[in-house]
């Protein structure tokens, strides 16, 4: 079955009871069972939920795994990750990862015995410096957030099967349609749902994906256990979103090109990054930070927002919003400053959002 396919149907044919061409939405806590010891597969909501299932196996599908868990956002399925792990275990981590993910590897998951060590693993020479013999788990995020660097999977499996290390890609920028990790030879998969799979700002979602039956296995025991889990109505709206997902990663792409282009070519912008794929691009202006403060505030179609990803085209500071936890001598040392500027390129009229950007670096 060809991948456009695939998204479009996952494995659902329809509905055993009704027809229905949707899997229905099983907003329910809890099940009756049959007797004692016997039910249809299903007994509390925090356990195992028919929608849930349905979304679960979609993602496996779609990622070219065998399982998938979905948790309540994707820092709940990073948090989940780690559970992997015990005290005195070390991990080495992207550099320029997510603000959120050094929030929780920093200031909360090191008062429980883990250490971090942040590298360019776009360098694969740094992360293999970076192996130590507690080291147990190799965390990428490629392109990253928000540099948007990317990172040689093939030289990253290498390095983690030489030395016995669980390898995690967080693929949340790239999507399936660019990046299928675990045929790379990652053993998990991380995507925050939230962003483009989901693809229309309208609900909190993560999920881990793997053909490890015992990473499965524990990733399902720690969903059941701590209860991080999606409700059966943001499962059901995030299979809805991943039916257009190839459609709508079409489109971001090719707007993001020519906004590229735009940015490359205008004489205030001193540095614009963007890898080719996706909607996600980053730069920087010659004025610094008053300059990107006067071109953010001033932008009309690009709206000022955390989150990325969405049909919707956004503008993040990264700086004061989604890294605003990372202290500014680590940002800096990262590559990134605080002039720098995210753009989450939406599915409008290219046009409008090349105007939108012009009209904004014109007050400059």
């Amino acid at each position: 079955m060809d991948f456009n396919t695939k998204l479009v149907h996952g494995d659902f044919e329809a509905d055993p009871e009704t027809g229905a061409i949707l899997p229905p939405i099983h907003q329910v806590a809890t099940y009756v069972l049959e007797e004692i010891g016997r039910d249809k597969g299903f007994d509390y909501s925090r356990a195992t939920n028919p929608t849930r299932e349905h979304l679960e196996k979609h993602l496996a599908l779609i990622e070219g795994g065998r399982y998938a868990v979905a948790f309540a956002s994707g820092m709940a399925a990073a948090d989940a990750a780690t559970k992997l792990l015990k005290a005195g275990d070390h991990i080495v981590v992207s550099d320029d990862v997510y603000g959120g993910v050094t929030r929780l590897f920093n200031q909360i998951l090191t008062d429980f015995g883990l250490s971090f060590t942040f590298v360019d693993t776009s360098n694969p020479e740094a992360v293999s410096a970076a192996v130590t013999d507690t080291t147990k788990m190799l965390w990428v995020e490629t392109p990253t957030n928000p540099l948007l660097k990317v990172t040689d999977l093939d030289a990253m499996t290498k390095i983690a099967k030489k030395h016995n290390l669980t390898f995690l890609v967080d693929s949340t920028f790239a999507t399936p349609v660019y990046l299928q990790p675990l045929k790379e030879g990652a053993d998990i998969v991380l995507h925050s749902t939230t962003k483009y799979l989901s693809g229309h700002n309208q609900l909190i979602g993560g999920a881990l994906i793997t053909n490890d039956k015992k990473i499965a296995e524990r990733m399902q025991f720690v969903q059941k256990s701590v209860g991080a889990v999606p409700s059966p109505w943001d499962c059901w709206l995030t299979m809805l979103g991943i039916k257009t997902l190839h459609i709508r990663m079409e489109q971001h792409t090719e707007n993001a090109k020519r906004v590229a282009v735009f940015l490359e070519a205008h004489e205030k912008v001193s540095k614009v990054n963007y890898p080719g794929t996706s909607g996600m691009i980053s730069f920087e202006l010659s004025g610094g930070i008053s300059a990107a403060t006067h071109v953010m505030n001033n932008l009309r179609v690009f709206r000022l927002a955390e989150s990325l990803g969405a049909v919707e085209s956004m503008v993040t500071h990264p700086a004061t919003m989604t890294h605003a936890s990372v202290p500014k001598e680590e940002r800096e040392a990262r590559g990134f400053k605080d002039g720098l500027i995210r753009l989450s390129v939406g599915i409008e009229a290219v046009e409008d959002l090349v105007d939108d950007l012009k009209a904004a670096l014109k007050g400059v």
